[in-house]
């Protein structure tokens, strides 16, 4: 690998068949007669005033080590067409960049300084202006300058061509081995060999570091949890369209993308809109079926803000604005576990403590209406899980810059931890009873209902951050009725 390919990933041009030759003339005529570009320096990220303590803690779980963090690179959809590209978390994290900067990028956090390596602009003289679909102004826009990105992210930024020089004699490197397969094999080779169990100790403490938000993150996720607030609302004045207009769910989805794309940088994650028994599926994603009168909506969906901090959050609708005494008994059954769940959300307590409380009211409510083969107890014990046929899930996962944020911290600081002031986790039992399913009494089935909330701790009572959405189903039918007016 070549000092130029380092990060540039320009080794895979894919479109050489495309490209047409270009004149003498031509290149001459296209690089003049250009504005100057502005003097006036970027507006400063928000992040930039937070990104210190988070060095600093970096430094602190790894004295003397450089830590190498890679925003990643485009990946391919198909030929010459990438995806929307979208940094890596733990990148976004270090920087406090976010959409869909910047791409190819490293930030290096060494003992003593930070530098964030990119590829800045070139002068339109070049070629690259005009010939490089990878970084060209042309074909991608107008990029930052050195000195532009260091006033944007607030500390020292260099070209990513110099990246191998200035760590080839670098010693104690580590990699987010999963950001970029390019940089991983640089460092390896800078390295003299792979050093995997210490990149994956790096990797599996930069989730640990993010359980616990700060107050900048906590604002982002209000934020976020207001835009998606804004896209229920969108959906549910739509939901007669969707109806009308057959494949309702891809209406539901689209609907709420525009919001998406409109207020923030993107949807958090894939929208699920599961029009009658498709709610039984827990990762409806396909979203091709029909919104029917009668039927409950099952809508999870959330805003990712600019920042990349998303919102998670589910509503289960009556789609002719009225609960049915069916779904409202199975729908009141699912919100008492809710309420049971987030009451469970306070610092000290285990973070299965919500799910515990939860899962509790779903069992008694399966064994109400006869379904378990077993006592509420014995289904409870770790030896029972009878009840998971109907909620197959966790109630619980923390959320931040991911869905299922901090995946890869330990299940000591995780699953077995306790919940800490500053963490925000999703509530969200549910009941999913299929069509199909001859266990369960004939009213009961094809009803699918799930009820998600994002919760902060607290030090003292937990902070529902979308309480904007109503819950109790009263609330759901006013609230539907109001807005289809």
């Amino acid at each position: 690998m070549s000092t130029e390919q380092v990060g540039s990933h320009e080794a895979k041009d894919r479109t050489d068949n495309r490209k047409s030759p270009y004149s003498e003339a031509f290149k001459k005529f296209i690089v003049s007669g250009w504005e100057p570009y502005s003097e006036v320096p970027p507006e400063r990220l928000a992040a930039a005033d937070w990104t210190p303590a988070r060095w600093a803690s970096l430094r602190e779980a790894f004295p003397g080590a450089t830590l190498v963090i890679p925003a990643g690179p485009y990946k391919v959809r198909s030929n010459d067409c990438d995806y929307r590209f979208r940094p890596h978390s733990t990148f976004a994290w270090v920087t406090g960049l976010g959409e869909d900067r910047e791409p190819d990028a490293v930030a290096v956090v060494s003992p003593t300084d930070v530098c964030l390596y990119f590829r800045p602009r070139c002068p339109r003289t070049d070629e690259e202006f005009y010939a490089s679909s990878r970084y060209g102004e042309m074909w991608v826009g107008q990029r930052d300058s050195l000195e532009e990105m260091t006033s944007r992210v607030g500390f020292p930024c260099r070209d990513l061509r110099r990246l191998r020089e200035d760590l080839s004699e670098v010693v104690g490197l580590r990699v987010v081995r999963e950001a970029d397969p390019e940089i991983t094999a640089l460092i390896d080779e800078l390295r003299g060999g792979q050093a995997q169990d210490a990149d994956a100790e790096l990797f599996r403490t930069l989730s640990e570091l993010r359980l616990v938000k700060d107050d900048f993150e906590i604002d982002e996720l209000r934020r976020a949890c207001e835009a998606t607030r804004v896209g229920f609302e969108a959906v549910a004045r739509e939901l007669p369209t969707a109806v009308a207009g057959g494949r309702g769910e891809r209406w539901v989805e689209g609907i709420f993308s525009l919001h998406a794309r409109h207020l923030g940088n993107n949807v958090g994650y894939d929208t699920i809109s599961a029009g009658g028994d498709h709610a039984n599926t827990l990762h409806w994603i396909r979203n091709d079926g029909d919104i029917l009168n009668g039927d409950l909506l099952l809508l999870d969906a959330g805003v990712e803000v600019n920042s990349l901090y998303t919102a998670d959050v589910t509503r289960t609708l009556p789609v002719n604005d009225h609960y049915t005494d069916a779904q409202r008994r199975v729908y009141e059954v699912v919100l008492a576990a809710q309420e049971a769940g987030i009451a469970a959300c306070r610092a000290g307590n285990g973070f299965l403590d919500p799910h515990r409380a939860a899962i509790r009211v779903i069992a008694e409510f399966l064994a109400e209406i006869g379904v378990l083969p077993c006592s509420v107890e014995e289904t409870l014990a770790d030896e029972g899980g009878y009840h998971r046929r109907w909620m197959v899930h966790g109630t619980s996962h923390h959320l931040g810059l991911d869905v299922h944020d901090c995946a890869a911290a330990r299940r000591e600081k995780y699953r077995d931890a306790e919940l800490l002031p500053g963490m925000v986790i999703t509530v969200e039992p549910g009941l999913y009873f299929k069509s199909t399913d001859l266990l369960v009494p004939e009213e009961y089935r094809g009803i699918g209902v799930r009820i998600e909330d994002d919760i902060l701790i607290t030090e003292g009572d937990p902070e529902n951050l979308s309480a904007s959405l109503p819950r109790a189903s009263r609330d759901v039918e006013a609230w539907l009725a109001r807005l289809q007016g």
